[in-house]
């Protein structure tokens, strides 16, 4: 199954990414590698989490506080957001139009 991010939710992952480098060498890379095992278990069983808000689903992250919103659709998945968890929720409903 392929999957692709939304621009403003990959942009998201960068600066989380970017934001645990800053605060310690190596953390960045153990963030990336986190949220890729999260889509990756995503993709291999993209109905394994629960139905979370405007038809979308949520893995969330097992090490650091963070989401990832998908759909599936057509035999793909599109992450929306790599959201944390102390955000405001919803933030990322206007990019599923």
């Amino acid at each position: 199954m392929k999957f692709s991010f939304h621009p403003e939710a990959e942009s998201e992952f960068i600066a989380a990414q970017t934001f645990y480098d800053d605060r310690e060498f190596g953390l960045g890379e153990e963030f990336m590698d986190e949220v890729q095992a999260a889509i990756g278990r995503i993709i291999r069983d993209p109905n394994a989490w629960p139905r979370y808000s405007h038809r979308t689903r949520r893995c969330i992250c097992k090490r650091f506080p963070y989401s990832v919103i998908y759909r599936v659709s057509e035999g793909s998945v599109t992450i929306y957001a790599v959201a944390h968890q102390s955000r405001k929720p919803g933030y990322w409903k206007d990019r599923l139009s």
